[in-house]
């Protein structure tokens, strides 16, 4: 049986290289149109990869009857409005997080999405990492015992992307839309478990002085429906080394990401530890999504991230920015 065939619109050209090339590598699929306004980066991006159609206004790529997928990789700000664009018009959409800026244009995509009977996915890489595939794994076994607080840090030193870079120049910018978004997904997979409530701080330290107007980091605090407790810090500051740290304690064994391997700690002495040394892209390989998710369209499934996953992480982050602003715990209303 030949493998149907798949026509793939690629929106940015930034991030959406990578997914240009993911779908390029996937037998029956088709790069059809891409679309930047950058005028030079649009035709450098469609004669490296052979792309002839080629396009600075969206439109001619979510409105094309013969796309079937599109992929969004715009600035965060576009996001909404191209990704409602291309369900009104039937497509399939995979869209780099924040799939929305605020709530209210989450909520019109949402009505976009349920009335179009397409699939949406986000691109949360951190769950195609074998190194916390395995973890989950353990995780559900029971190995872990109950797990009862985790902590998850977004520590990137990215600071002139919102000092100088187009994130800076944005009406609105959240960090932790931006970074952070990527642990909390993260723990909310490990766990299993629903925020219910969520509590802020932030400060302004790093960004003082230049002209953006917003906290350069967040720190939140979730509560899970079962009581666990998360931690999440995005910071765009720090000296070191592009990191995703992720400690996990259970009542049995404790989980500490390192950069060389994962450790599991089973009891109080420093030999009672185990390695996880499973790969850990650390979020830098932009297409791991992309197989399952055109396999989820060919076999009428959901995929790995799913429209759930995509609108409750972004709730939380929502609850989040709330709880800052109110200096008080918020509870999370979910879309969905």
């Amino acid at each position: 049986m030949s493998t149907p065939q798949l026509k793939v619109g690629v929106i940015g050209l930034g991030v959406g290289e990578a997914h240009l090339r993911g779908y390029q590598d996937i037998e029956g699929c088709e790069i059809r149109s891409i679309c930047d306004f950058d005028l030079d980066r649009l035709n450098e991006i469609g004669d490296r990869y052979g792309v002839d159609r080629r396009f600075e206004d969206y439109r001619r790529v979510t409105e094309d009857p013969e796309i079937d997928v599109v992929s969004i990789c715009s600035y965060d700000d576009a996001h909404a409005e191209q990704v409602i664009s291309a369900f009104r018009h039937d497509k399939h959409v995979m869209v780099e997080k924040p799939i929305a800026l605020h709530r209210s244009e989450a909520e019109d995509i949402f009505r976009a999405f349920e009335d179009s009977g397409k699939l949406l996915t986000s691109n949360f890489v951190l769950r195609e990492s074998p190194r916390f595939i395995e973890l989950k794994a353990r995780i559900d076994s029971g190995e872990f015992g109950k797990v009862y607080y985790m902590e998850g840090d977004y520590l990137h030193q990215i600071l002139s992307k919102i000092t100088e870079g187009w994130r800076g120049r944005m009406a609105f910018y959240c960090t932790l839309y931006g970074g952070g978004i990527h642990l909390i997904d993260l723990m909310r997979w490990l766990s299993g478990v629903e925020i219910v409530e969520v509590q802020a701080m932030g400060t302004d330290i790093l960004v003082q002085n230049t002209t953006y107007t917003y906290d350069d980091t967040i720190v939140a605090l979730m509560k899970c429906s079962d009581g666990t407790l998360l931690k999440s810090a995005t910071t765009f500051g720090p000296m070191r080394p592009k990191f995703h740290s992720l400690n996990v304690y259970g009542t049995n064994r404790t989980y500490v990401n390192e950069l060389a391997s994962g450790q599991i700690y089973t009891g109080l002495s420093g030999d009672d530890v185990q390695a996880i040394s499973g790969g850990y892209q650390g979020g830098d390989n932009k297409t791991v999504l992309l197989p399952d998710f055109i396999s989820a369209i060919r076999e009428g499934r959901k995929p790995l991230v799913s429209e759930v996953d995509v609108f409750r992480v972004m709730d939380i982050c929502f609850t989040a920015w709330d709880a800052l602003q109110k200096k008080c715990a918020v509870k999370v209303d979910y879309i969905i």
